[in-house]
């Protein structure tokens, strides 16, 4: 039987534009949850877009993945509750954890299939939502980071659709591995090869850690 995680909540925004230090921001972090069915292409869901195009969108991130077990801990130890689509997330999600996914799976959603193509680096925005500026880092060293989708069918996708992975990658590259050797063990040289080696990695992702690679082998 083929292996299905649920969905909690299908979200998207418009950006918008708010405060921060005495400048506008321009953001579309502030999703909120959806009741029908969405059509995903292969750079977003209809009804949402990014603001920053240089650093957010794109076929390798048309898609933001978020865990839902990780809004207990960030509810602890921000004393809030949180509504879904928090971290600015697409699709909030129960059974998917960083731990568990692998760069390259791929999956049915809804009539769409997409692959994971890696983890999320939370930008400043982040904090900017939640009026704190640490939150992005913390996200980073900690690794409750979320992840990304590219989209290889475009399809409709409703809020009570299931995700079947189709797929778990031969090479086992978790997104907490990735995520570990990015932004914890940046020497690791051994480690970062064995992400390169997958084909299925994100260009932006596969540029940063070669480049890396380069300077830890020269010197």
């Amino acid at each position: 039987m083929a292996e299905q995680m649920a969905i909690r909540s299908l979200n998207v925004s418009k950006p918008i534009e708010v405060e921060h230090q005495g400048k506008t921001v321009r953001t579309g972090i502030f999703k909120k949850p959806v009741t029908g069915a969405l059509h995903l292409s292969t750079v977003n869901f209809a009804g949402d877009e990014q603001a920053d195009l240089r650093f957010h969108g794109g076929p390798d991130k048309a898609v933001c993945v978020y865990p839902f077990e990780r809004y207990a801990y960030w509810e602890a130890k921000l004393g809030v509750t949180l509504d879904l689509g928090a971290f600015g997330e697409n699709l909030t999600t129960e059974g998917m954890l960083e731990e568990e996914i692998c760069i390259g799976d791929r999956f049915r959603l809804g009539e769409a299939v997409v692959q994971v193509s890696q983890p999320r680096q939370p930008c400043y925005k982040l904090g900017v939502k939640h009026g704190l500026p640490e939150l992005p880092l913390e996200i980073q060293q900690n690794g409750y980071t979320g992840y990304y989708f590219r989209v290889l069918r475009e399809g409709e996708v409703r809020p009570e659709d299931r995700l079947e992975r189709l797929e778990k990658h031969p090479a086992g590259v978790t997104l907490a591995f990735a995520n570990r050797v990015m932004h914890l063990e940046k020497e690791d040289a051994e480690g970062i090869r064995r992400i390169l080696a997958v084909e299925e990695l994100s260009d932006s992702w596969r540029e940063t850690l070669t480049a890396r690679l380069t300077r830890l082998t020269e010197e």
